[in-house]
């Protein structure tokens, strides 16, 4: 009886150990407020890792495809159900991912006996104001990271979704450099391409903190165009009440262009 705690214990680690390995390779997914609204960018369209939730709701996920449909609908049916029995302002992220998804992702993770959910997501709720904006992170085992500013870290106006610690670090260090709250939206989409190309071309060493040549840079935007971009925005303007809009191939190239 002595050694149950223990086995739980490792069989926890053992667990967290082979999500980790499944979603390493996962294309990365960058969220970042501009002045037009919340940007989500990723590459790759073999397929579908963005989509709407809710009317000010967007949800961009890496993992296996039917764990994220899953969870998808699961929070659709909850925001539905909650604008349908109150209004649909009253639909929140924080509520939605607090008391709905994380408990299942948690429970689920530690079911040791059971199939846990395979999968990250990266969730974004735009406001009136960037400084209104909210970037929420799901993770396999129901753990929550926010946006909101601590003691240690200031607010940040980005979220980046990444299989690799070394990845997450790259991108987010490249953005708290370079992007602007204020920028458009092709100027935000170049900053993302441009963070998602850091995430591909970091050091294969963990313990060395280098940034990619111009060069690896240029390249890895050149796969970017021929991989093909997947990105929406979710639009600031109140005059609609779905916010949501995929960007056209035109509006990709154009950014790819630049």
């Amino acid at each position: 009886m002595i050694e149950e705690p223990y086995r739980w214990v490792e069989a926890i680690a053992n667990r967290r150990e082979y999500i980790e390995t499944q979603l390493a390779p996962g294309s990365a997914i960058v969220a970042l407020g501009c002045r037009d609204g919340i940007l989500f960018v990723t590459v790759g369209q073999t397929r579908q890792k963005i989509f709407e939730i809710y009317d000010r709701i967007a949800m961009g996920a890496m993992g296996h495809p039917g764990d994220i449909e899953r969870l998808r609908m699961a929070a659709i049916e909850l925001a539905s159900a909650e604008g349908f029995a109150r209004s649909a302002a009253d639909v929140s992220l924080r509520r939605l991912a607090h008391y709905s998804l994380s408990p299942v992702l948690k429970t689920a993770f530690e079911q040791v006996y059971g199939a846990p959910y395979l999968t990250k997501m990266l969730f974004a709720e735009v406001g009136a104001t960037p400084e209104a904006d909210l970037f929420l992170r799901i993770d396999y085992d129901g753990a929550i990271a926010t946006n909101g500013g601590s003691v240690k870290a200031a607010r940040q106006d980005f979220a980046v979704l990444a299989g690799m610690r070394q990845s997450t670090e790259a991108m987010e260090s490249y953005l708290q450099r370079e992007h602007q709250p204020s920028a458009t939206m092709e100027r935000s989409l170049n900053a993302a391409l441009n963070a998602l190309a850091r995430g591909r071309t970091g050091p294969a060493d963990t313990t060395v903190e280098a940034d990619p040549s111009p060069e690896q840079i240029t390249a890895e935007r050149k796969v970017q165009s021929e991989t093909g971009i997947e990105a929406a925005l979710l639009e600031r303007d109140a005059t609609t009440a779905i916010r949501y809009r995929p960007l056209t191939p035109e509006e990709l190239k154009q950014t790819a262009r630049d």
